[in-house]
């Protein structure tokens, strides 16, 4: 299994963080409406790109504090065509928020990062489905031919990479994979998977990216697992196989609700952000490689803090911070 040479900073040792679960940070804790969980549309005004410049600077700090990098994802998860045909929006006023997103984190970038804090800029791509069920599938070249429109748009920006969250089956994987490669784009995929650490489509966390790999010549700079609690794939990753050193990113929920009965629950379960940091520092051992740790549903600040603490105490930031001052 090989792996194409992209230049990214997560990937040469160290600690990135990333940000929370954004949609329900913003519903359960700013009181906002986002149809179809869509946090893109605030991009539209300046009240709305406000808000979410505050929410990312909050990560920015908390790494830059920490002296470890970040990764910051795009509010476009749900900025493909078929959700913005939804919410109103022409391919042209799409592509320009797609732009807008990325830009925004630019300047966040631009203000906070700095040598021993570096900040990654990741272009979002979320699936055409809902990211719970995989019901509609598309075949491998339907998937390309779908979210290739949005990765070129992200590629004629300053974004340094894509990353694809909450993907259900396969096909759909490989086709983003294949969308980046056409556009010259670096691309990490993440996959979600039900309570018995299996993707929505049935198959196997293993199997899937060891099939994605495999497909694509080992294409994607690396994997993670997002929208699901730990206790969900803990088992998968401690069985071990080759494929679990291609994980490298982990933004789990707090909740340990399945997909089914988040999708149904009205209120927000944020868990305990002391006892998800420790399920994080516990997977260590299954995943030597990793290095990117955010949250997902239901996650926020606290919880990223506490993942931090967990896994890169304060001290141990400074007295890096300290070396490279030196």
């Amino acid at each position: 299994m090989t792996t194409h040479r992209v230049h990214l900073p997560q990937l040469r040792g160290g600690l990135f963080l990333a940000d929370g679960g954004l949609e329900t940070t913003l519903i359960h804790h700013d009181g906002l409406d986002l149809p179809h969980f869509a946090a893109f549309d605030l991009l539209r005004d300046d009240a709305g790109r406000a808000i979410l410049t505050r929410y990312f600077e909050r990560y920015a700090r908390l790494a830059r504090e920490r002296a470890l990098g970040a990764v910051l994802e795009t509010p476009t998860w749900r900025a493909s065509r078929d959700w913005g045909t939804r919410l109103g929006h022409s391919p042209a006023s799409l592509a320009a928020l797609n732009r807008s997103a990325v830009t925004l984190l630019v300047d966040v970038r631009d203000r906070l990062a700095t040598m021993r804090a570096p900040i990654v800029v990741s272009a979002n791509v979320g699936p055409r489905g809902d990211g719970y069920r995989a019901d509609h599938r598309m075949t491998v070249d339907e998937a390309t031919r779908y979210h290739r429109e949005q990765v070129a748009t992200f590629a004629t920006t300053a974004a340094d990479m894509v990353s694809a969250f909450t993907m259900t089956y396969v096909d759909e994987a490989i086709g983003v994979v294949r969308a980046a490669e056409a556009c010259g784009m670096p691309v990490a995929i993440s996959f979600t998977v039900e309570t018995d650490g299996r993707l929505p489509s049935g198959q196997p966390l293993g199997e899937a990216i060891t099939a994605t790999d495999h497909a694509t010549v080992g294409a994607p700079a690396y994997y993670m697992i997002n929208c699901a609690h730990p206790a969900h794939f803990a088992d998968a990753l401690r069985a071990g196989g080759a494929w679990t050193a291609r994980v490298r990113g982990l933004r789990a929920n707090a909740s340990r609700r399945s997909h089914a009965e988040l999708d149904a629950s009205p209120d927000l379960d944020a868990g305990d952000p002391l006892e998800l940091a420790a399920a994080y520092r516990g997977l260590r051992d299954a995943l030597p490689g990793l290095c990117v740790v955010g949250g997902c549903c239901g996650t926020d600040h606290r919880h990223v803090e506490a993942i931090a603490d967990a896994l890169a105490p304060r001290e141990s930031g400074l007295r890096h911070a300290m070396s490279c001052a030196a």
